[in-house]
């Protein structure tokens, strides 16, 4: 795939990953509406960050990272024949594996759940882990067909599958929460249960597609292939560090329960806007790279690997530059517009925005992960990210662990945030430099140039959002009316300003990476690819 195909896909995945994020919005809008940042919110976020735990482990993460490199080279070098039966001995033994520990982990559950003495807390945690942990097979086994049809170059329907949970979970927010329950800690079992039935739905739309590439579905069990071991062998490493990464979450969550009961949703809340744009770009060009890092791996090109990587680099920040800087800007009005209504007060408004404006900056390092661990897997290197995943954790967590006993009682959850973002710069920069002493450079100065355009655009950009967001507060309000209404056009109408000012300012600097994006919004298809 060229470098324009490599955009054009990523158009694809985010086109589709910007309708998910929507959805998605939605969903988390009516969440904070029903649920706020009370105790059945947070017991929910910190349950269902178990089967996420998981799903990184065996799914989305490490086993597509260590399975895709190792298919794509079995298919090419063997046929496709040898491919699929490669690929129906990895979901076997996947699924069987995940199914024991899901059977252990409900079992264990149920009998920690009689202890007389278990606590308000984890009383309310453990009875929703234990309806979603079998979300995690079924996620797990959705995302092991994402990555066979993104090794095929089919990204459209395993793009479409995850709106597939926010339209179920909406659909049970407004139809079946109001009925189900006097409080939230009653009406938050139904999400519980819409989630375990989404998790079946997203694998099960994916399997028409990959039949008709020529997939069989089946059980076979098979551990003596070599192609198999390697296939684990890789996985190991990379399940180790998707652990830590996730073990860190974790450790993030219980360390917010502690701070106080609305901790952990805050930070959740906030995580999602963060999330908004980083999936719709970042995480959708991390899922067109490994295949063609896989291809280019392959045929030992690491000169087009090098041209990749900088294409992707410089796209990534012209689009992550501005909108860190827009979150820090706005983040008030932002979530007073999102989410405040119901449940959610201006205190959750406060203690979100908090915690978005330190996760802000995290926007920048947080993508560059999504084009150099690709990059990694795709030599088949699974160990040299989970070293480094290992060294900034520790280095993370011990920076929340100081700034919770340091910091003022109510930002306290923000340095959690804060202490994210340290722990990603980190890691980002040292991929880079480990990267860069195996492959050569991928043109730093070229990139450090174009970083060095966006930013300026980008803080000329922020000024006129925050100048322009105060006079439309105190203006709108006399002209359209009701309050709320103002505010929301007040916070559109400035991020829309804010647009149109970064384009033209980075247009008047000569970005190149604004052809790039033109191109990818004016193709939505990938061309053929090829088989």
């Amino acid at each position: 795939m060229e470098r324009g195909q490599v955009i054009r896909s990523a158009s694809v995945v985010g086109g589709l990953t910007l309708w998910s994020r929507v959805l998605g919005l939605i969903r988390d809008v009516l969440m904070a509406s029903f649920f706020g940042t009370g105790l059945a919110m947070s017991a929910f976020v910190v349950a269902f960050t178990i089967p996420n735990l998981f799903r990184r482990l065996f799914g989305e993460g490490a086993i597509s990272a260590a399975f895709v490199p190792v298919y794509i080279e079995t298919r090419d070098r063997e046929g496709p024949e040898q491919a699929w039966l490669l690929a129906r001995r990895i979901l076997t033994i996947v699924g069987v594996l995940l199914s024991i520990i899901v059977l252990v982990g409900i079992f264990g559950i149920t009998i920690y759940m009689m202890r007389p003495d278990i606590g308000e807390r984890a009383g309310m945690i453990l009875p929703l882990l234990r309806i979603m942990l079998p979300y995690t097979v079924f996620i797990c086994m959705g995302a092991l067909c994402m990555a066979l049809l993104n090794a095929h170059h089919r990204f459209a329907i395993s793009a479409f599958a995850p709106s597939l949970l926010n339209v179920i979970w909406i659909a049970t927010l407004v139809l079946i929460c109001p009925w189900v329950g006097e409080t939230p800690e009653e009406q938050i079992y139904a999400v519980a249960w819409a989630i375990f039935g989404a998790g079946l739905v997203q694998w099960g739309v994916q399997i028409p597609q990959l039949r008709r590439l020529g997939f069989k579905p089946g059980w076979q069990i098979e551990t003596r292939d070599p192609k198999v071991r390697r296939v684990f062998k890789l996985m190991g490493p990379a399940s180790l560090g998707m652990a830590i990464t996730q073990i860190n979450v974790l450790v993030d969550r219980l360390m917010a329960v502690w701070i106080g009961p609305w901790a952990p949703a805050a930070l959740f809340f906030s995580e999602r806007l963060i999330y908004f744009p980083q999936g719709i770009f970042a995480t959708a060009l991390s899922t067109v790279l490994l295949p063609v890092f896989s291809r280019q791996a392959t045929r030992i090109d690491h000169a087009q690997m090098l041209q990749t990587i900088n294409h992707a680099l410089r796209n990534l920040l012209y689009v992550m530059i501005p909108a860190a800087v827009g979150l820090f800007v706005l983040a008030v009005p932002i979530v007073h517009m999102i989410f405040e209504r119901g449940a959610f007060g201006d205190a959750s408004t406060t203690h979100t925005a908090r915690a978005l404006m330190f996760y802000a900056p995290g926007l920048l390092v947080f993508s560059l992960s999504k084009v150099f661990v690709p990059a990694f897997y795709a030599l088949q290197d699974t160990r040299t990210p989970v070293k480094v995943a290992f060294w900034t954790v520790l280095l993370k967590i011990s920076l929340s662990v100081l700034f919770i006993w340091t910091w003022p009682e109510y930002w306290k959850h923000a340095g959690l945030a804060f202490a994210t973002v340290i722990g990603e710069t980190v890691n980002g920069i040292v991929l880079a430099w480990l990267l860069h002493r195996r492959l050569g450079s991928p043109a730093w100065r070229e990139i450090a140039v174009s970083a060095g355009r966006c930013l300026v655009a980008a803080l000329a950009m922020g000024g006129i959002a925050w100048s322009a967001h105060r006079w439309l507060a105190e203006i709108l309000p006399g002209l359209i009316g009701p309050d709320g209404l103002a505010q929301a056009g007040a916070v559109l109408l400035a991020i829309g300003l804010a647009v149109v000012a970064y384009g033209l300012i980075t247009w008047l600097l000569g970005s190149p990476e604004i052809k790039s994006v033109k191109m990818a919004l004016a193709r939505k298809f990938v061309r053929k690819p090829v088989p």
